[in-house]
């Protein structure tokens, strides 16, 4: 399952962080690494992007880069 599939209010694990690059490198410069709880807080009306709450504080990603990370 990829981050952008879980519902608000749930807390998920990362389980990897796929994607190459510059845009991966940018996931895990905020925190979002391999075994990092994840609270999803919001979800904007149309989708995107979502609010979460990583290491303690609040963090929006995009669509396009929740579907690189995938939890449990």
């Amino acid at each position: 399952m990829v981050l952008k599939d879980v519902k608000v209010g749930e807390s998920v694990k990362v389980v990897k962080v796929t994607g190459e690059g510059p845009v991966r490198r940018r996931i895990m410069d905020m925190g979002i690494t391999k075994g990092v709880e994840i609270y999803v807080r919001k979800v904007a009306p149309l989708g995107d992007p979502m609010e979460l709450t990583v290491r303690g504080y609040e963090l929006s990603v995009r669509k396009a880069d929740a579907e690189m990370i995938v939890v449990e």
